[in-house]
């Protein structure tokens, strides 16, 4: 069982069964380089998971990775998160206000690292990006995932997503599906 504490910045997460402390915290903009190597591992580690493809991004300059999470920090639309295990970044999340639908957040780039998986970092980071949506004025919060009995998929559910539409291709060109599904949250909630 899992106790969950708010912390200035960000959630920590105990874990009683296994003393593991897993914290949640926005990045800052000087923590480009970080994000930079989490998103490029994330995506060898998990090309089934993401739209984008390591190919497709680990070319990209210095200056792009840096003005991607600047403008984050300062865009009040976008939030992304860290999962520290000790002082190691162990896993991701972004959540973003759709621009057409100022009432929707939509999760992207979930993903925490093999080793700390089973700790609750995604269970966590999950948690604080529909808490920022909800913070936000968001109503709803949905994502995508790959269509198969996966812990993504198991986490998901469990969290009270539901599915919410039909599949689609996971990229162009791809066999893969993902299922779009969906959350109400906030004052929508049943």
């Amino acid at each position: 069982m899992a106790i969950l504490t708010g912390v200035k910045a960000g959630l920590e997460v105990f874990s009683t069964k296994s003393c593991v402390v897993i914290s949640i915290r926005p990045t800052e903009p000087n923590e480009w380089r970080t994000y930079r190597d989490v998103r490029l591992q994330a995506l060898l580690d998990s090309p089934n998971a993401f739209g984008s493809t390591y190919e497709e991004e680990v070319d990209r300059t210095d200056a792009i990775w840096a003005a991607r999470i600047a403008a984050a920090a300062s865009s009040g639309q976008d939030c992304v998160l860290f999962a520290r295990h000790r002082e190691n970044v162990c896993g991701l999340v972004w959540c973003k206000l759709s621009a057409g639908e100022p009432m929707v957040a939509n999760v992207f780039q979930m993903w925490v690292d093999p080793a700390s998986r089973g700790k609750g970092a995604g269970r966590a980071l999950l948690k604080a990006a529909i808490d920022w949506a909800e913070r936000v004025g968001a109503r709803r919060v949905c994502l995508c995932v790959t269509s198969a009995e996966t812990p993504a998929m198991g986490l998901y559910l469990a969290c009270g997503f539901r599915p919410a539409g039909a599949t689609e291709p996971l990229r162009e060109s791809s066999s893969l599906l993902v299922q779009p599904m969906s959350l109400t949250v906030g004052s929508a909630s049943p």
